[in-house]
Formats: C-alpha cells, structure tokens, sequence
C-alpha cells in the first residue's frame, strides 16, 4: 500500500539553478516517484522566469516551496535600525515572491545570518528578530502563506539549535502562524533524542526535514531516518516531509562552498530522491498508521 504523505524534495538535491534546461525532465521524474512538492532555492526573481517555473511545475502537479534569507546587510537581528529594516524589507520580497510562484509555504532562515557564528545570540538580538519575523508571519498568514523557519546546528547559526529554543522563538515572536522546520541532519548534532525534539514541537511542526549524516542517500548513513518517521507518526506528525541532500557535482561552487559541501557523495540525484521515497515508505509501513491500513488493505482485499 502506497502511504498518503506530502512530501518534498529539495531542487538541490537535482540542479542548483531553477533555470536548467534539464528542469523539466527532473521535475517529470519528482512526480513519478510521488512527491508533491519541490523546495526552492533562494534566487533573484529578475533573473529567472518566474511564470514558466510556476507552469512547469503546476503542470506536473507539483507546488512549490520558496525560501527567505537574510544578509549582512538585511538582517532583522541587527542592532542597527536600519539594517533591520532591510532585513525586513528582504523577508517581505521573498514572501512576494512566494505569491508569485503559487507557493503556500515561506522556508528558510528568516531569523539571522547563516553561517559560522561570531558569538553568541543575546537576548536583545533574539527577541528582535523574534518580534519581525511574527509580524511578517502574520502578514504572509493574510496572505495564504505558512511562514516556517528552520532550526540548524551550532556551526550554521547560534540563535536557534534546538526544539527547545524554536519553541521559545515561536513564543517570543508573538504570532500564531509561524511554523517551525525540523531536519535530521541538524537534530543530530544537536538533540539527545530525536524523537523527544519532534513531540515537543510537535504543536508548532510544520516541515520534517530528513537529511542523512553525509548529505547523501537517505538508505545511507548514521541516521536511523525509517525510525525517525515512524517515531514521528506514531506522536501524531501529519504535516509535511522534505528530503534534502547535497553533492558538490551538483551545486554550484559558491552553494557547495557556503554548505561545506567538499565531495561528491553521490552522482544521480534522481535515483536519491526514489531511493528517499523508498525509505520514507519503509519507514511509514512500521508505523502504528502504516500498520493499521495494512490491515485493513488485508481486509478489503479478502
């Protein structure tokens, strides 16, 4: 039996440029393995076709998700007015830009710079972002809009490593709309149990993304990611799924770069991304949901 689950796939884990000539045929293939969706990369709406991204992938059924950044200069954690200003003004172009595309989701790391962290996030700075990033969730709310953020490990960001602190982010920001995004890759390094982190943002979890302990394959590596999605329906999780992974012969060099991606560990993206949905299945198929619909398939069938 086919499990019912809304999941996504990173456009990275293909090509880095939603402009490649062979996106069509990559997004043909997304579709025929059972996702549902396709998670942008952050990009300049002047130079890419936005109407044409948005047919090819209406046209396959396929809806997208869109991602928000900040910048040195735009970030809505700065001490500096201004520059918080930007932050938010730059927040509000990628909600835009989601509208444009079709997208009912906003991903990314709307709260601060990515990156190697220079110190710690003080008080001040969190509830700053906290209070901008709740307005604009609202806004995007108004919209049609699920803003989401997600929670990175220590070497990416200090301002949001844990369930926990998400959790308290959520409160700070004020706003009954902002989601919280999950991945297992992060939760690895910085969660004692994995499964305790998804029930307790479980009221707030909008986006469980599964990333394996190398970037590569999910059948692959240090992370039980099968016990993971089971873990998570059995606690009630019924959003969405995302899978992620990056190869550097995929991303373009400045991507790799800034991900500290510095091998390729693996050559066929789509062959991933069947083998990802492979594993979320197995996954599901262990589960309490996965288990009961077995049964009754053995019942209807007889």
């Amino acid at each position: 039996m086919t499990p019912d689950l809304d999941v996504a796939c990173q456009l990275s884990v293909l090509v880095s440029d939603p402009q490649s000539p062979r996106l069509p045929e990559y997004l043909d293939a997304l579709a025929a393995s059972g996702y549902r969706r396709v998670v942008l990369p952050p990009f300049d709406a002047s130079a890419v076709d936005v109407p044409r991204l948005r047919a090819l992938l209406a046209d396959r059924g396929l809806a997208p998700i869109a991602m928000a950044i900040q910048l040195p200069d735009a970030d809505v954690a700065a001490e500096d007015p201004s520059t918080r200003a930007a932050g938010a003004a730059l927040l509000r172009q990628s909600l835009a830009l989601a509208v444009a595309l079709g997208a009912d989701q906003l991903n990314g790391v709307p709260y601060g710079l990515f990156g190697p962290p220079r110190g710690i996030t003080g008080t001040a700075a969190f509830a700053r972002s906290a209070a901008a990033v709740g307005r604009i969730a609202d806004e995007a709310q108004e919209q049609g809009i699920a803003m989401v953020f997600e929670v990175l490990n220590r070497y990416e960001t200090s301002a949001i490593n844990t369930a926990r602190r998400a959790m308290d982010y959520v409160d700070a920001s004020g706003s009954a709309h902002l989601g919280i995004h999950l991945d297992t890759f992060h939760m690895a390094i910085e969660e004692s149990d994995i499964a305790d982190a998804v029930r307790l943002a479980l009221p707030r979890l909008r986006y469980l993304e599964l990333g394996q302990s190398g970037r590569g394959a999910l059948s692959g590596g240090a992370i039980d990611i099968p016990g993971i999605v089971r873990d998570a329906l059995d606690a009630g999780y019924q959003g969405r799924w995302g899978v992620e992974a990056f190869s550097r012969s995929v991303l373009a060099p400045e991507g790799a770069d800034g991900l500290s991606i510095w091998r390729d560990v693996y050559d066929d993206g789509v062959e991933l991304a069947r083998d990802a949905m492979r594993v979320i299945r197995a996954g599901w198929a262990t589960s309490t949901v996965g288990r009961r619909a077995s049964r009754l398939s053995r019942i209807t069938s007889t």
